[in-house]
């Protein structure tokens, strides 16, 4: 709380992130929505050393470490409005806990692509999940984040956090002209256990449907907090051992041997391969 330069950087952000406000643009029947967040998290990027002298290493670093707190705050003001709509969201209760098995789908796509691609173990740490921070820590305390398969999670949470708002906001668009679908299911798929890809999910979906912002919010909001409750723990149990299993099966496949064996982390001992 001290780094007073910090909380400078980031205010003089939000007030011209704020000023610039919501940008429509229309893509066929479809609405791409660039809400501030995205203007914000562009313009923090440019204030890193690399690119300019305006923030230094100490206040990346300090960043970093209140980052839970501001998503905190957000998700606090979404959990004021799933009071008012929390009968029909009880009665959705089985859609939104079921929606995770989703996830196991895109396991399907994700570490078949990325082995064709030519990345080895980095697949199982892209494709396991949408690789938010709970799926950060998980890789981190199994495999450790310097390693193939931190680089692959690392790799598609900065991606989601760069261009996953965009495309969430655009896919949102998209479903809600094309595909048979209610605005409330496709407020619950919105919720994928990402704050800031579900409000720009919610965001699109809410500029075409006016009446009903208040409960899509409000139905994206309890999707999204029960993604990050139960998506671990189906990331543990399911996804992680699944992904593994087809990354061995792909590799074998394109390169007719068998993959190397992981490097696990075991605590207070370092690193160690299974075969060890």
């Amino acid at each position: 709380m001290k780094d007073f330069r910090l909380h400078l950087i980031v205010l003089v952000l939000i007030v011209v992130a704020e000023k610039i406000g919501n940008i429509s643009i229309k893509v066929g029947v479809g609405t791409i929505v660039l809400l501030p967040m995205m203007y914000a998290l562009l313009m923090g990027v440019l204030t890193a050393p690399r690119f300019t002298k305006i923030s230094g290493d100490k206040q990346i670093k300090t960043a970093s470490s209140l980052l839970g707190v501001t998503l905190m705050l957000l998700m606090a003001k979404y959990g004021t409005l799933v009071g008012p709509s929390l009968p029909k969201i009880l009665a959705a209760s089985p859609a939104l806990i079921l929606q995770e098995f989703g996830n196991l789908g895109t396991i399907c796509i994700g570490v078949p692509l990325a082995v064709f691609v030519g990345l080895k173990r980095e697949a199982i740490g892209a494709a396991h999940s949408v690789a938010r921070e709970p799926n950060v820590a998980l890789i981190g305390e199994r495999f450790g984040l310097d390693g193939a398969e931190g680089r692959g999670v690392m790799g598609v949470y900065i991606c989601g956090t760069v261009i996953g708002t965009i495309f969430f906001g655009l896919m949102a668009s998209l479903a809600a002209a094309y595909l048979p679908f209610h605005p409330f299911a496709l407020a619950m798929a919105a919720g994928v256990g990402s704050a800031s890809m579900m409000t720009a999910a919610i965001g699109s979906l809410s500029a075409m449907y006016p009446q009903m912002a208040d409960q899509l919010a409000a139905f994206g909001a309890a999707s999204n907090m029960l993604s990050g409750l139960d998506g671990l723990y189906m990331s543990i149990w399911m996804a992680l051992p699944f992904a593994e299993w087809l990354y061995k099966k792909c590799y074998r496949m394109k390169y007719g041997v068998d993959p190397e064996p992981p490097v696990m982390l075991n605590a207070g001992e370092g690193k160690e391969s299974d075969a060890e």
